[in-house]
């Protein structure tokens, strides 16, 4: 059942990520500049909520907050449709950035109590597996829309986003209920207290920074920077995906453990730093040889992203107390968060402008940041993280049996 919600409910999100960009500024006319904007700080405020928006999910029940997310998402991108100014604009972008760290809080709380311990990273995996998979598939439903190219094709798009995503909801309510926490008065912001964890969100919001280096640096860079043909950019994507799709799962292996999690997070960083250290030669070169240094450096960032997510989700289940799951989860999102708001001002001001001395200054990030997760894992590891939240209510879970 897991796998059938990420399909449906990230092929939804396909279409909406194919179609809205292009909606606000071509059909309804909202400017480039007000709609980067907006996101940004739509952005921001979304983040500084998610720790609140995990304690929520430990508070009221992880599933019944996984099914609101989705709702939210659905109500927010059918409004999208009727949007006529920046203003509404505005609340229809927060509310979509809300549901998106709601949803993965309060999806992480919810693998972490329906599957047995020995088996959450892989099932992890697999979602994000089943996740690409969809995506893609709602990104080519989009493209159909975009085909047609009439305002009224783009409205249906986002309006058959919103009925998927609504359905998604509906699904969630097939997993067994999870009981909520009555965790003690002043737990809301307990995971801030953790020093071992705060420091290790940072560093995996830094190594979260491939995600802005795959969608924005590369393709710009690409484009801009190098010689290859921009047909490239989508090969790149494709490699991309395509690989996570295959290697997620077997990469993700070993790192249920702070050590496990630790390595996989130097590896990551060590590898994107080596991708950033290929592109800066890509500006060098010319014809076939950049092409060759475009798809290695592909291949090493796919590899360090793969290994990135495993090594969080690891730590952020290894290192969250009874009772707080669903709080250090939107810890964990709020540092990928951060990373996401700080990748376009890093990689457009450092990699982008200065060519080959800001990717090695990208890289320098990485590798540091690779290099420090362990160290602060194993601090980590001797600290003492016993939680004191009390029992969860009486209401009873539904049969196990029910689980898909």
């Amino acid at each position: 059942m897991l796998l059938l919600i990420s399909v449906v409910g990230r092929s939804g999100s396909g279409i909406a990520a194919t179609l809205s960009a292009l909606f606000v500024t071509q059909v309804v006319g909202l400017s480039l500049r007000s709609v980067g904007l907006t996101l940004t700080a739509t952005t921001a405020v979304a983040v500084s909520a998610s720790i609140w928006l995990g304690h929520l999910a430990d508070r009221l029940g992880a599933r019944e907050m996984y099914a609101a997310m989705f709702g939210l998402q659905a109500l927010a991108t059918a409004g999208l449709v009727v949007v006529g100014d920046v203003p509404g604009y505005a609340v229809v972008a927060l509310a979509l950035a809300v549901a998106d760290l709601g949803y993965r809080s309060s999806q992480g709380a919810v693998i972490h109590a329906v599957v047995p311990p020995e088996s959450r990273l892989p099932v992890r995996a697999q979602v994000r597996v089943a996740a690409n998979i969809g995506f893609a598939c709602g990104a080519g439903l989009g493209g159909i829309a975009l085909a047609v190219g009439s305002p009224a094709a783009y409205r249906i798009g986002l309006l058959t986003t919103a009925v998927l995503v609504l359905a998604t909801g509906l699904l969630v309510f097939r997993l067994p209920r999870v009981p909520a926490m009555k965790a003690h008065e002043l737990s809301s912001w307990q995971v801030l207290r953790d020093g071992p964890f705060v420091r290790f969100m940072g560093l995996n919001g830094v190594l979260n920074i491939h995600n802005t280096m795959l969608n924005v640096a590369l393709p710009v860079w690409v484009a801009t920077r190098t010689d290859a043909p921009h047909w490239v950019i989508s090969v790149l994507l494709i490699v991309n995906a395509g690989a996570v799709i295959l290697f997620q799962i077997r990469l993700t292996r070993g790192t249920d453990s702070l050590t496990g999690a630790g390595r996989a997070g130097r590896r990551a960083g060590l590898l994107l730093a080596a991708s950033c250290a290929v592109l800066s030669l890509t500006t060098i070169t010319s014809s076939g040889l950049t092409i060759a240094l475009l798809l290695l450096a592909a291949l090493a960032h796919v590899a360090g992203e793969i290994l990135e997510a495993a090594s969080g989700w690891g730590a952020s289940y290894a290192l969250a107390p009874p009772g707080l799951v669903g709080q250090y989860q939107g810890a964990h999102a709020t540092g990928r968060g951060m990373g996401d708001l700080a990748g376009p001002i890093v990689l457009t001001t450092l990699a982008i402008p200065l060519g080959l001395t800001g990717w090695l200054l990208v890289a320098l990030l990485f590798a540091a940041a690779g290099l420090l997760t362990p160290v602060v894992l194993r601090t980590a590891a001797r600290t003492d993280r016993r939680a004191e939240p009390s029992a969860p209510d009486t209401s009873p879970a539904e049969p196990r049996s029910r689980r898909r």
